[in-house]
Formats: C-alpha cells, sequence, structure tokens
C-alpha cells in the first residue's frame, strides 16, 4: 500500500500559500450557494425548487445460483458520465456489473441478511486508469480498495474463506485488477446500516469526494416490530461540479478544513419530494456519505423517533426529537408520524452548524415531504422495538486508553503522531493493542477548534458521555448517552470529549480507527489498532 507521498518541506510550502486564499474560497462557496443571506448573522438558505419524486436507490444484483445464505455481487470502480444537479460530470462510480449504468451519482445498494450461515461475497474490480497520475497530497488517484464501514466482520481473512474481509491494507491496481472479498455476517446486528468506501491512505478523500461510496442495508433479520411501516433509504452526499467533474483539490487548506460541497443530493437528486400518506408513519433509513459536511436534520412541522443507529435497533422508539446531529460516516433509523389532518409540503432540512469555530454552515433544503389529501387510519408507534438492546454502563475497572486528537503544520495527529507511509514501505502511527474479549473504556479528547467524527473499523461502542459543544452537540449527547445505541462513529466536539465503552469481540487482526473527515484521514489523522486474539474468539 504505498503511494509516492511529498517532502514534509514541501508539503508545509504549499500549506501556507494555500491559506492566503482561503477566505476568498470561503466567500467564493458562499456565492456559489443559491438562495439569500448575507453577513452581520444573517443565516445563508439554500432552497432549491422541488425537483421531482425521490428514486428509489438503485439495489446491486445477486449473481444467481449462489449457495444458500450468501448474496454474491460484482462491482466495479470506473469513471462514467452522472447526472448532478441538471450537470453532466465525469465521475468515479461503482458500477453494478449486473445491471447498465444509469447516469446516477449514487452506488447501488448492498442488501445484507444477518446471522449466522449469511455471507456477502463482493467480486470487485478496478476499471480506473492505470496510470501514475498523483493528487494533491502526492499519492496515486487510482489504486484503490474497498472498506465496509460499520460490517462487524474480520479486518485480515475470511476463516472459513480464506478470502480478505475488511482488510484496507491491500491494493488493488487500475486497469482492470480484482479482488474478491468475503464477509460472514454471522454477528452482524440486525436493522444496522453500514457503507462501502475506498480506503487506501492518500486517496481516500479525493475518491469518495468523486462518487465512490455506497449503502449496505441490513435487514431486520428475525425482528418484525417494523414490518408494519414503509421504509425509505436516504444517502446524503454532497459535490461541487467544475468543468464537467466533481471539483479537483486544488488547496491543501482543504485537507485542513475537510470539504464541503455547494451541491448537497439526496439519493444523488437536489430536493425530490417523497410522497407520504396522512396518517402513516414512514421510517427513514439516513446515511451521511459526505466527506466533511454535518447534516443538523429537522422536519417542519414533525418530529423524529430515533429507532436505531449506525449498528442497528434500539429497544424502543425514543421520545419526538425536533432535531438531529449527524456527522460524516453517521447513520440513523427514524420513524416519523405524519398525522391524519397533514396536508401539503414540508421540508426535511439541514440546519446551519458550525463544526469549524463559530462559522455555520448555510441552512439547505434537502427533500421535501408532499403529504397527499388521503387520510387513513393513523398508525401507531410500537411500543417496543429491539427488547433484548440493553445500555452498557462504565466500570472502573476496565482498561481506559486515550486518544487525543489534534492539527498542526499541515498534517492531523493521534497523541502526537501522525500516519505516515515511510520509504522503506513501513508506517508510523498512533497504535493501541486490544485483547479479543475484553471490554475498554476509550477516551478521545479534542484539542482542536473543530469538530472530529471519530471511527473505528470491525467493533461498535456505547457512549457513556460527551463533554464541549454547543447546543445541537447536547441534544446529540443526550441521545446517544441514554439509549442503548451502538456507534462507530462518534462526534467528538471541538476542545471536547467523548467516553465510550468498546467490547471487543469475534474477530482478530490489525484495524484502523481515524477521523471520518476523510481528509483528515489522508493528512495523518489515523491509527492502527491490534485487534490480539488468543484463539479463544472472544468467548
Amino acid at each position: 500500500m504505498r503511494g509516492k507521498p511529498i517532502g514534509r518541506r514541501q508539503f508545509l510550502v504549499r500549506t501556507t500559500a494555500a491559506v492566503a486564499g482561503a477566505a476568498t474560497a470561503r466567500g467564493a462557496l458562499a456565492r456559489m450557494m443559491r438562495g439569500g443571506g448575507g453577513g452581520g448573522g444573517t443565516t445563508t438558505v439554500t432552497d432549491p425548487p422541488v425537483s421531482g419524486p425521490l428514486r428509489a436507490l438503485p439495489v446491486a444484483t445477486p449473481v444467481s445460483g449462489s449457495p444458500g445464505g450468501m448474496l454474491h455481487y460484482r462491482l466495479e470502480a470506473c469513471q462514467a458520465p452522472v447526472a448532478i444537479d441538471g450537470a453532466s460530470a465525469n465521475a468515479m462510480v461503482y458500477r453494478d456489473l449486473g445491471a447498465p449504468l444509469d447516469g446516477r451519482f449514487v452506488a447501488p445498494v448492498l442488501r445484507a441478511e444477518p446471522g449466522p450461515g449469511q455471507r456477502i461475497r463482493l467480486e470487485f474490480t478496478n476499471g480506473l486508469p492505470a496510470d501514475p497520475a498523483l493528487n494533491l497530497l502526492g499519492h496515486e488517484r487510482h489504486p484503490t480498495n474497498v472498506h465496509v464501514h460499520g460490517l462487524h466482520v474480520s479486518p485480515g481473512a475470511d476463516a472459513m474463506t480464506g478470502l480478505p474481509a475488511d482488510d484496507v491494507h491491500l491494493r488493488i491496481e487500475g486497469g482492470g485488477q480484482g479482488l474478491t472479498y468475503d464477509y460472514d455476517l454471522a454477528m452482524q446486528r440486525p436493522g444496522s446500516i453500514a457503507l462501502y468506501h475506498p480506503h487506501l491512505h492518500g486517496s481516500v478523500a479525493e475518491q469518495m469526494w468523486n462518487g465512490l461510496v455506497g449503502a449496505i442495508d441490513v435487514s431486520d433479520g428475525e425482528i418484525t416490530a417494523l414490518d408494519p411501516y414503509p421504509a425509505t433509504l436516504l444517502v446524503l452526499k454532497d459535490v461541487t461540479v467544475s468543468n464537467g467533474a466533481p471539483a479537483p483539490y486544488t488547496m491543501l487548506s482543504e485537507y485542513m478544513r475537510g470539504r464541503e460541497g455547494n451541491v448537497v443530493t439526496v439519493n444523488g437528486q437536489v430536493n425530490p419530494y417523497l410522497a407520504v400518506t396522512a396518517g402513516e408513519v414512514r421510517r427513514l433509513r439516513i446515511l451521511n456519505v459526505s466527506n466533511a459536511r454535518f447534516y443538523r436534520l429537522s422536519l417542519q412541522g414533525h418530529p423524529f423517533h430515533v429507532v436505531g443507529a449506525d449498528g442497528g435497533l434500539l429497544d424502543r422508539p425514543t421520545a419526538a426529537r425536533s432535531e438531529l446531529l449527524m456527522a460524516p460516516g453517521e447513520r440513523v433509523d427514524l420513524l416519523v408520524p405524519f398525522g391524519t389532518a397533514d396536508k401539503g409540503d414540508y421540508k426535511l432540512l439541514a440546519l446551519p452548524y458550525a463544526r469549524h469555530g463559530n462559522m455555520a454552515s448555510a441552512q439547505v433544503t434537502l427533500l421535501t415531504v408532499r403529504i397527499a389529501s388521503r387520510t387513513r387510519a393513523a398508525q401507531a408507534l410500537p411500543a417496543a422495538v429491539a427488547p433484548g438492546t440493553t445500555r452498557l454502563s462504565d466500570d472502573p475497572a476496565l482498561a481506559r486508553p486515550r486518544f487525543a486528537l489534534s492539527m498542526g503544520q499541515g498534517r492531523g495527529y493521534i497523541n502526537g503522531i501522525t500516519f505516515e507511509q515511510l520509504a522503506d514501505g513501513s508506517i508510523r502511527s498512533c497504535e493501541h493493542h486490544s485483547m479479543v474479549g475484553d471490554d475498554e473504556i476509550w477516551e478521545v479528547v479534542n484539542e482542536s477548534g473543530m469538530d472530529h467524527p471519530w471511527h473505528q473499523h470491525v467493533n461498535d461502542a456505547q457512549v457513556l458521555s460527551i463533554s464541549g459543544g454547543d447546543a445541537s452537540i447536547a441534544r446529540y449527547a443526550a441521545l446517544y448517552t441514554s439509549a442503548p445505541a451502538w456507534k462507530d462513529t462518534i462526534i467528538i466536539p471541538k476542545w471536547g470529549s467523548a467516553t465510550f465503552r468498546m467490547p471487543i469481540r469475534d474477530h482478530g487482526g490489525m484495524t484502523m480507527f481515524h477521523c471520518h473527515i476523510l481528509e483528515h484521514e489522508d493528512i495523518g489523522m489515523m491509527g492502527m489498532w491490534h485487534l490480539m486474539d488468543d484463539g479463544m474468539g472472544g468467548m
């Protein structure tokens, strides 16, 4: 997994030169955003017209003749023209080899079943160009691999087949090179929502910005409480199109800040409408697959009830919530009741949020919910969803590793160490060792003036405490420190901290933890996590 990094001195020179243009770039971004707003504390509003009905996400077609319990998919990463807000752009896409390209800026969904005997086999081809082109960081642009963000599977080879599972250290060259992955879902929780995207250090942000990211929709399995409610999967992604392609990275300051686009899409569309019936309860399964944009979600006149998080379903619906904050990489499962007297259009908004200093984002209309005048008997919320899901508590007897996040000199750091690939092919990074079968209490401290979404691979955790941040963070903390929510992506507020209980289960090997503002991962805010297995498999 060796790129061609630029030297430290050259990196710092470029970063210094880029800082002078940062304010100009922010002003240009504000001008590009459609809608009003201005200075003096006025909120910038992006309120595009309704574009048409929300289209269902494409679903990958399983290969026929696969053995029972296995869903076998064939995907290719390639460059292809897509439509983004009415403009054509040459993007990087995941192509389902079982279906024709449809020109949409959204990847096919991989559907999965949880539990013993259930597997995904992914036959993957890198159809990106086989050329030595380098990105702004000096890494090759087109080699790639696949990370399954949110699947509880081996970080190395699958024990039964010997094929690679979630091994993010593999490198697949462009020009048609391929690899077959195999994922054992025996321990995957029902109702979880995952992602698949590249994870080759140094090129992750650029490849995902260009379109290489998709959803993995894990069914509820034997849990039936949510069956009566129609479900809609929503993938939130932003991008800027320039000269017929997703805009290239031109300044290293874009890596320091994290990149946000001036077009925000839902399932590849700009402000589509979702048709619902008055009186129904709609289930919304939402994924934030943006590189750096946070979404502070609110639906006009309609509260949310959270029934699931990253790693699966809650015991019961939460109390009504008027808004919900989502960082890059987070997923949430909601129930939204619509009254029998409701009629008309209601906007799903991303409200302003200041993830960096005091500079708040624009208010953006993401989607319009269109409620038909036809009424039905009002559906009730379920009393319970997954009653066996319980909260974990703190335990002073457990090991308590501490991780400090910081930024400076064009780099990101964990415990003062930046992730680097050295000239001899070795890696220098923050490292942590855990024993499979143990629980630990992790403390992550943010020593910077920017929120960082912390993501750890393979295992998820339950949040015990979050300190720092504003009122939106306080509401976020109140949710995730009270509900039995399994989380693999957690907001660490600027100048704040979070603690969470981490059960290390089932899978040994070497995996990663990092900031899921993907530009920050690419400039070094990542560490290696060694899962030490004594052969007992966590029993």
